[in-house]
């Protein structure tokens, strides 16, 4: 049996529990994931953007327990530090921090402009000055990333950064957004990735739906 436990919520709408459960996956992880119910008041708060502070994802790892996305990306980096989740180098390392905090911190407009939902599919969609101003943020940082660090990821493989910015990548698929050549390369780079397309068959499963996430835009 693994001897680690991530505890996430709605596979289709829950952009954190994509990223705890890529971190993980990235660390090459022994792990069961384990889904709370969208009863739980904790999992509903994260995912209408209620909570305070995320207590999902959460991982549990012999006796310790870790909530938060980036702190469990640091413990797996601490861990596992074969896997390469961080850069090695000063420099590298001290930008990628910054990309991920801004990822974690900010894009509220996008958040709730463009929430994730994977099985929705709006041709068309109009998207409003704040969360274009967004998206514009987001793909000036994959096109500086890219261009330092010559792809095919944002730090030339796989890191922590990618599975940070991976959600983003299905919102724009989900909402159509149109996006420079470069900014869309890397986005079908992410959605292409096996551990994409395993967490995407997974919430084409889910049961459950979050009516106030169900907009009919």
């Amino acid at each position: 049996m693994p001897k680690a436990t991530l505890s996430i919520s709605s596979r289709n709408y829950s952009s954190w529990s994509m990223r705890g459960w890529l971190l993980c996956k990235f660390a090459n992880l022994d792990f069961e994931a384990v889904t709370v119910p969208l009863d739980d008041a904790a999992a509903r708060a994260e995912l209408l953007l209620l909570a305070p502070s995320f207590l999902i994802p959460r991982l549990d790892y012999d006796g310790l327990r870790i909530w938060d996305t980036l702190a469990i990306g640091h413990f797996l980096d601490e861990e596992f530090p074969a896997a390469g989740l961080l850069p090695t180098d000063r420099v590298s390392r001290s930008h990628f921090r910054s990309i991920c905090g801004e990822m974690h911190s900010g894009f509220a407009n996008l958040r709730s402009a463009l929430p994730m939902n994977l099985k929705a599919s709006h041709p068309g969609f109009k998207i409003w000055a704040g969360a274009q101003a967004d998206i514009d943020r987001i793909t000036t940082i994959w096109r500086e990333c890219l261009a330092t660090s010559g792809g095919p990821f944002l730090f030339g493989e796989l890191t922590m950064a990618d599975a940070m910015y991976a959600p983003v990548c299905t919102r724009f698929a989900t909402y159509d957004v149109t996006l420079d050549p470069v900014s869309a390369a890397y986005r079908d780079g992410i959605l292409g990735l096996a551990v994409m397309k395993e967490w995407k068959a997974a919430a084409a499963l889910e049961p459950d739906e979050v009516e106030e996430l169900d907009v009919e835009f």
